[in-house]
């Protein structure tokens, strides 16, 4: 691929001069080993890139330039090229890249091959999948080498043929993507058989393999070392101490595998293994594979708590599942994104992926990095408001809206949600606005484009609504459409206008909708999004600027009592209380015991709740919302559903469900939004008349 083709419209402005100077690198990489560069004076490759890099200040020529850069191999001195990996990561973290095996598998190349050899046979396919890496936004791509030593190669014959496809690893890496500036680290992996005490190997032969397979790599030019999948420590230690011997510089990242619990495979827990890395000498120290991002996390989480070292965590994509006798593994690439920006928060400056992580995965990763740079923040402790200093005070919540005094007063809020239409005429949703209003409803709830489909703006029918109609809106604030400046935009341009009121969520994926192949940003999750309204309502801006005038927006969060795995919700709720959410609008209740146990759960940080109710329409709707949206419905209520002959007597047999629902969580919860089906907004006002009936039965 020529490298003009690089400096399209594709590749982000901010990373054109260094793809730029990529490019003259990588050519004056060529001349010199052919020996035709002089490497002194004023006409020297030096003195012509200082010149050069001078018109890109303030840029650090660190930034364009890794180690194995021809500046490095000079002996006029260049100090601005230094390349230090500790010190370049207190800056920022750095993106790693995703899976090797797993892309060549999806390729064609068949499991049985032996895919380190792929660089002697086959380097099309390698350079190709290290392209697609440094594309999607990988700051270091690991070399086609993880079972590249003496052992594992002897099985597929090749045990003499080390240093070949060690060093052809290294070139390929950079190779493929020099244009993009990125570091190539040299990948390796544990040796695949057991050493002594347990296996025959004795440590001096493990640790001649090693330092073998490492001397062919930094022949390769690799810019560091990733030691990775180690489940032995001791083996593990023998790979350090042979990256040692062959380079004490060459920055060392030590990565071992754990098992859901966090411990290596030969029982080291998380606080022994860091430890023991830290003593080594390890300049990173992480885990990788095995285990899915929740384990991860919660591994590094005791890791940090024992060393200073910088830390690296590239999990799996989930869990493999078998299908169809292939283990295939299931987190998207969203749901990696939110936990690189955990893993970031935890303390972690290297993130990546492992097996099933792809350059999908890697690009949703890289936004998330971008925004966590961006913004420059950090979550605040749970259940406790965020510690930013405001530039002006915002107003009271009972004085910021209609619904926010409501919440204050403790009074019972009634909203119903109004789908924005497909098409540019809102008339039939104003007039459904207008009779709500009549019917007493406090607010119309506008949902973002549900289910990821494409929709007139929520923003602007909540402005037609306001302003026709002269009833509050609810805003429903997604991630998933906008960066976090064109979050900050919009958020700025609704208090303009006089939109109050806020439900912050982090979106449905796109692939959810009828446009499958748009793209997701998820710049920020709903937590980070609260922090950004937060920041608003204190005057201050993404960067902790003053803005002039703050906003007065009442934060409103979502929140589901019916997920399986309750725990991760009631942390996530915590954090949402933490960064300023002020009230939480359920997803549709149809178990009271769900609801029950989850304002039990958050009594130490609670905060208004409002309870989503869904007038069902059909058993089929039913078996929909529980199937396919995961709503947790009792199957006494689709029994019910069933029950009903007529699509009439169905939805009958829905309103009389949600009143029931209504009727009984109606002292425990600060309000109730109602739902309409198909747009039939009197649906919802039939289930709203019970809480009529209960006033006057409790005045009687």
């Amino acid at each position: 691929m020529g490298g003009n083709c690089c400096l399209s419209g594709t590749v982000p402005k901010w990373n054109r001069t260094r793809i730029l100077l990529g490019n003259v690198v990588g050519a004056f990489r060529a001349d010199a080993q052919a020996g035709v560069l002089q490497t002194g004076g004023p006409g020297s490759i030096s003195s012509v890139l200082a010149a050069a890099l001078s018109v890109f200040s303030p840029f650090a020529a660190s930034q364009f330039f890794p180690p194995s850069c021809i500046l490095n191999r000079y002996p006029e001195p260049f100090p601005c090229m230094a390349f230090d990996l500790v010190s370049r990561l207190k800056k920022a973290p750095l993106l790693c890249d995703g899976a090797m095996g797993t892309l060549l598998y999806s390729k064609g190349v068949f499991i049985t091959r032996c895919y380190d050899e792929l660089n002697l046979s086959n380097p099309e396919i390698v350079r190709e999948i290290h392209h697609e890496y440094a594309r999607a936004g990988a700051d270091i791509v690991e070399t086609n080498t993880f079972g590249g030593n003496s052992f594992r190669l002897a099985r597929h014959g090749f045990a003499g043929h080390v240093r070949e496809i060690n060093t052809a690893g290294g070139r390929l890496a950079r190779e493929a993507t020099k244009s993009f500036g990125t570091w190539v680290a040299g990948s390796v992996g544990p040796l695949g058989v057991r050493i002594e005490p347990l296996g025959k190997i004795s440590l001096e032969e493990a640790r001649a393999s090693f330092r073998e397979q490492i001397e062919a790599l930094r022949e390769g030019g690799v810019d560091l070392l990733i030691l990775e999948t180690m489940g032995y420590l001791e083996e593990l230690h023998q790979a350090i101490q042979a990256a040692r011997e062959v380079d004490a510089a060459l920055p060392l990242i030590a990565q071992v595998t754990i098992d859901e619990d966090g411990n290596c495979l030969d029982g080291a827990s998380p606080e022994t293994f860091a430890a023991k890395l830290d003593a080594w000498g390890a300049d990173v120290i992480g885990c990788n594979c095995s285990v899915g991002p929740v384990a991860m996390l919660e591994a590094i989480e005791r890791v940090r708590r024992v060393t200073e070292r910088p830390l690296a965590a590239q999990p799996n994509a989930g869990m493999p599942r078998s299908v169809e006798g292939r283990n295939i593994y299931l987190c998207s690439p969203e749901y990696m994104a939110s936990y690189a920006r955990k893993f970031i928060r935890a303390g972690v400056q290297v993130v990546g992926g492992c097996c099933g992580t792809t350059p999908e995965h890697i690009k949703a990763m890289r936004s998330a990095l971008r925004a966590g740079e961006a913004k420059n923040r950090s979550v605040a402790e749970p259940a406790a408001r965020p510690r930013v200093e405001a530039a002006v005070s915002a107003p009271p919540l009972g004085e910021r809206s209609h619904i926010g005094a409501k919440l204050v007063r403790g009074e019972f809020v009634t909203m119903v949600e109004i789908v924005p239409p497909k098409g540019t005429d809102a008339a039939r949703e104003i007039e459904g606005a207008r009779f709500l209003k009549s019917c007493g409803v406090d607010a119309i709830n506008i949902p973002d484009s549900p289910r990821a489909s494409a929709r007139m703006s929520n923003q602007a029918l909540s402005l037609l609504i306001q302003q026709q109609v002269g009833i509050e809106a609810v805003l429903h604030y997604t991630c998933r459409d906008r960066n976090v400046l064109g979050i900050q935009s919009d958020l700025l341009g609704a208090g303009a206008v006089g939109i109050r009121n806020l439900i912050c969520i982090t979106g449905d994926p796109p692939k959810l909708g009828n446009y499958p192949d748009a793209t997701a940003v998820f710049d920020v999750d709903a937590i980070g999004l609260v922090n950004i309204v937060n920041a608003l309502n204190c005057g201050l801006d993404i960067g902790g600027n003053p803005i002039g005038s703050a906003t007065a927006f009442v934060i409103g969060v979502g929140a589901n009592p019916g997920l399986p795995n309750i725990d991760e919700e009631i942390h996530r709720f915590e954090y949402k209380v933490g960064a300023g959410a002020e009230y939480a609008v359920t997803q549709p209740v149809f178990d009271l015991g769900l609801l029950d146990r989850f304002l039990r759960r958050i009594e130490h940080c609670r905060i208004p709740v409002i309870a989503g109710i869904w007038p069902l329409t059909s058993a089929r709707n039913a078996e929909f919302m529980k199937n396919e949206l995961r709503v947790s419905i009792p199957d006494a209520v689709l029994v019910r559903m069933a029950r009903a002959t007529t699509a009439e007597a169905a939805r009958a047999e829905g309103i009389a469900i949600a009143r029931e629902m209504l009727s009984q969580l109606r002292d425990v919860v600060q309000g109730a939004q109602i739902s309409a089906p198909f747009g039939r907004y009197s649906s919802a006002t039939d289930v709203l008349e019970v809480l009529g009936e209960s006033r006057r039965a409790n005045a009687g």
